[in-house]
């Protein structure tokens, strides 16, 4: 039977979602644990892969098993995990189920620091410059009418296809804090972190609006901007379509 579990993670710790040789991986933990309640190995297939210190308040993984789950399951599998990685919720799928390949859209977000706050210096990138938002999100609008995101991804990354399908991109300013909203139905290695890198660099006037449309279409990551640190980045939702979840669960 196959499952799917959702969860959620401080990527602090973590060498990003991905199992490691050498580091320790969100993936290799959550299989540790999975493994030792059920008394078999577990491999899971994650829904993206998310790099070091980049954190999730929602990811979906699945994994097969023939073994009937214990009472409180979720519980005890809680009980196993460090207190940096949570598990909401377990429920079987069909049989073809594929957390990564069924995903109809991922979310994600970035968060700006504008102000110094001892509390989120972890979770978001501190930036005290004044940026002209507005602008920002006339670039975002630029972005929308694109589908070849190359200069915007890691170079020498395993790839078929740099096209991305975007659905949305915005930037709202919450207290202290601005918020980048970002929502495609894949992304390509670094991409997030490296369009917000470019669209900061608009912001404080250090880029013109109207160079977004060459960078892009330049295919070239040495023309984009810098990378944002991964401490300030979020995957928050993953879609999938409602037929996944079998009946009754």
């Amino acid at each position: 039977m196959r499952f799917f579990i959702e969860l959620s993670y401080n990527g602090k710790a973590y060498h990003g979602w991905q199992n490691q040789p050498d580091a320790i991986s969100v993936q290799e933990v959550v299989e540790k644990a999975l493994s030792t309640l059920l008394k078999h190995d577990i491999s899971i297939m994650g829904a993206g892969r998310t790099d070091a210190g980049v954190h999730a308040s929602q990811l979906f993984a699945h994994f097969d098993t023939e073994q009937k789950f214990p009472d409180n399951f979720v519980f005890k599998l809680n009980s196993f995990l460090p207190k940096d990685i949570a598990v909401t919720t377990i429920f079987e799928v069909s049989a073809d189920a594929h957390a990564r390949f069924d995903a109809l859209s991922r979310t994600y977000h970035y968060r700006v620091s504008t102000k110094k706050n001892v509390f989120n210096f972890d979770f978001s990138y501190a930036l005290h410059k004044s940026l002209d938002v507005e602008l920002m999100n006339k670039a975002c609008d630029i972005l929308l009418q694109y589908s070849d995101f190359q200069c915007f991804s890691k170079v020498n990354t395993d790839v078929k296809t740099y096209h991305c399908k975007l659905m949305q991109a915005h930037w709202t300013i919450e207290n202290n804090e601005l918020l980048f909203t970002i929502k495609a139905d894949r992304f390509l290695r670094n991409m997030v972190r490296a369009i917000v890198g470019t669209l900061i660099n608009i912001g404080l006037g250090k880029l013109e609006l109207e160079r977004l449309h060459d960078i892009i279409k330049s295919k070239d990551r040495s023309e984009a901007g810098f990378s944002v640190p991964a401490h300030g980045l979020y995957l928050v939702n993953v879609d999938y379509p409602k037929h996944i979840k079998l009946e009754g669960n």
